[in-house]
């Protein structure tokens, strides 16, 4: 696992559609996830985020979280501030 959680540094085109909500809730489900062993990739990451900002459903997306982190509590996180289907 990396040293640093610097997700919106490495890739920055990823978050400037979000506003402050959508921001700090993926941040957090990421990070939160990230504790627990999950590796960011860009192809979850760029998901998560068109999902935050309607581009796409949830439904489309496949997440690649690791066994070991709680699902719910990472979907939680980021249904509170994106948008429904």
């Amino acid at each position: 696992m990396a040293e640093k959680f610097d997700i919106e540094e490495r890739w920055p085109e990823l978050f400037t559609q979000l506003d402050a909500n959508q921001r700090s809730a993926i941040c957090q489900a990421l990070a939160s996830a990230w504790h627990e062993g999950w590796v960011p990739n860009r192809e979850d990451v760029e998901n998560l985020t068109d999902v935050a900002r309607g581009a796409i459903s949830k439904k489309r997306t496949g997440f690649a979280v690791p066994d070991n982190v709680d699902k719910r509590r990472f979907a939680a996180l980021i249904s509170k501030h994106c948008s429904s289907e």
